[in-house]
């Protein structure tokens, strides 16, 4: 299902009006004019809080590709398109939102906040399809999940890559409540997830597992 061009397309479309609709709160925030009923994380933050996010992502993407060369599994990389970046901008933002915007639990203390910083990481870590898999019949478009067939992988590679996206959560809500970030703003875990989906293209694209436009 993730790699059918329609279901890129549209994901890609409704992350882009949800963006937007994001963006003007961040705009009306901006002018002293805040919406009482604002998306998590609409606000401006420091140029340095962005960086160290971005760069904290690259260091465990870096981790993942040595990790992946040293235990000899490099090699079982997926295959995706070039299409496939659309997909990947737009999870950037999507899961972002979703995920260090609305799923962790504010205002109820430390121990609340990084208990449920570690539950949704292993929610975020559970859902990407790399213990697991659906496999669509030939010809059937994604939104049709129904018809798939569930399989399951539990080799090296599957615990690896689910341990480094539960590691790469983990920062990403780390840069939306760290101290630098004093307005938990999300555009630093947004720029963050960014760089690490496109790092990942990069070195796919680099391993020869780009094969093609859609």
């Amino acid at each position: 299902m993730q790699n059918d061009p329609l279901m890129i397309v549209i994901m890609f479309a409704a992350s882009i009006y949800l963006a937007k609709l994001w963006f003007d709160d961040f705009k009306a925030n901006k002018r002293g004019e805040p919406n009482p009923k604002a998306f998590p994380g609409a606000t401006a933050c420091s140029a340095l809080c962005v960086i160290v996010a971005v760069v904290g992502a690259l260091i465990l993407l870096a981790a993942e590709t040595f990790g992946e060369i040293a235990l000899g599994i490099s090699a079982q990389q997926s295959d995706i398109t070039w299409l496939a970046l659309l997909s990947i901008t737009a999870a950037a933002f999507f899961e972002e939102l979703i995920f260090r915007g609305y799923l962790v639990v504010t205002k109820k203390g430390t121990a609340a906040l990084i208990g449920s910083i570690f539950i949704f990481s292993f929610l975020f870590a559970a859902l990407h399809p790399f213990l697991w898999d659906l496999d669509m019949p030939e010809g059937v478009p994604g939104w049709q999940f129904w018809q798939g067939t569930l399989t399951f992988d539990w080799g090296v590679k599957g615990w690896f890559s689910t341990a480094l996206v539960f590691a790469n959560s983990l920062w990403f809500y780390t840069v939306r409540f760290y101290g630098l970030n004093k307005t938990r703003s999300l555009i630093p875990c947004v720029a963050a997830h960014l760089a690490s989906n496109v790092g990942v293209f990069v070195i796919k694209l680099a391993q020869g597992h780009v094969v093609g436009l859609y």
